[in-house]
């Protein structure tokens, strides 16, 4: 059978799994659309720009009647000491915590790579198909596909969950005019925890399965391009990129596997890098060290922000001649030419003052 070829090709190719779904989002649409009603989307125009293509495949790809959606591992150290590493450095007010997704190649290269791969395939067993390859670049409701198929089911988070691998993996989907038998969904299992909600440090999923991306750190540090809201500020803390905080407490994610892909192995020692070592890097460097990493599509100014959040965050939290380096590396960055850049410097400036720390003998 087509289907169970396919699968067995996926896994060939490094995905943990595939399934497959049929085409009718017709029972999320509604909720899709009270969300976008809501603003919950904030900056992200772009949830809005394709109308009910997100929710009805056969209008963002013609002829598609099934979507084959495959999951990659991407957690390249060890998934059981995951919550232990995090809070590690969330903890330490000298790191910057980089959402362990972004910490090795671009995702979006290596998954796009493999499906190519596998439709290219199908197509050479099966015949011309018509189809097209997505993963997190197009107006696609990934999670709910992935739901459908029997990957996992929807967290209270709003994350896929699976009872294998938890959440740290990847989706990636190939919308397919190929009548393939569909999978079954999988049964939820979050019964009665909420240590997903309650672990949010910006309060952002409002109740199970509801989340403001307003208040969201990742949004908040990558797709928000102008100023951080000042009062969300302090609640970042050191998270320069991303947030993982729903899924390090997860109990699912102590089922998680370890990736086996190279392209997901840390780069710049970003899994423990100090935040001062972050700062300086000028944007030649930025882009030097970064390409081919998820992180670059931010730009260095919003790289500089996010960083002068997190060591405005500091303050307080770090030795003294620590938080002597941080401040004379702010005042580095204080009439940089991005008015952006400058108040939030300006900002982390006035936190290290107002902590009371001792500047005898140092600049003034």
């Amino acid at each position: 059978m087509l289907s169970v070829s396919i699968k067995a090709w996926g896994r060939e190719l490094g995905f943990q799994a595939v399934a497959i779904a049929d085409t009718d989002l017709s029972a999320a649409e509604p909720g899709l659309a009270a969300w976008l009603s809501a603003g919950n989307h904030g900056e992200m125009d772009y949830m809005t720009r394709h109308g009910a293509k997100r929710s009805r495949p056969a209008e963002l790809h013609p002829g598609t009647v099934r979507v084959i959606s495959a999951r990659m591992n991407y957690w390249s150290g060890d998934p059981a000491r995951a919550r232990q590493d995090g809070e590690a450095i969330l903890s330490d007010g000298a790191k910057a915590y980089v959402s362990r997704y972004a910490l090795g190649r671009d995702y979006h290269k290596v998954m796009r790579a493999r499906l190519q791969k596998l439709a290219v395939r199908i197509a050479t067993e099966a015949g011309p198909h018509g189809y097209r390859v997505f993963t997190d670049s197009a107006p696609v409701m990934e999670v709910e596909l992935a739901r459908k198929s029997g990957l996992g089911w929807r967290g209270k988070h709003t994350l896929l969950l699976s009872r294998e691998a938890g959440s740290y993996f990847f989706l990636g989907e190939i919308y397919t005019d190929l009548p393939l038998p569909v999978d079954a969904p999988v049964e939820a299992h979050c019964g009665s925890c909420t240590q997903c909600i309650d672990a949010c440090p910006t309060g952002a999923i409002l109740g199970p399965y509801r989340l403001d991306a307003r208040r969201c750190i990742s949004y908040l540090t990558i797709e928000l391009k102008g100023s951080i809201p000042e009062p969300l500020r302090p609640l970042i803390g050191n998270r320069v990129y991303g947030c993982d905080d729903c899924q390090l407490v997860c109990p699912w994610n102590g089922f998680a596997q370890p990736s086996a892909e190279d392209d997901f192995r840390v780069r710049n020692g970003l899994n423990h890098a100090e935040l001062l070592d972050l700062f300086v890097w000028e944007e030649d460097e930025f882009k030097a060290r970064l390409a081919g990493s998820a992180i670059l599509r931010i730009g260095h100014e919003r790289w500089l922000r996010n960083l002068a959040v997190a060591i405005g965050n500091a303050a307080g939290r770090v030795d003294n001649s620590q938080a002597l380096a941080l401040l004379a590396a702010l005042r580095v960055r204080a009439t940089h030419p991005s008015g952006l850049v400058r108040e939030h410097v300006q900002w982390a400036i006035d936190r290290h003052l107002a902590a009371g720390l001792n500047t005898k003998g140092a600049e003034a």
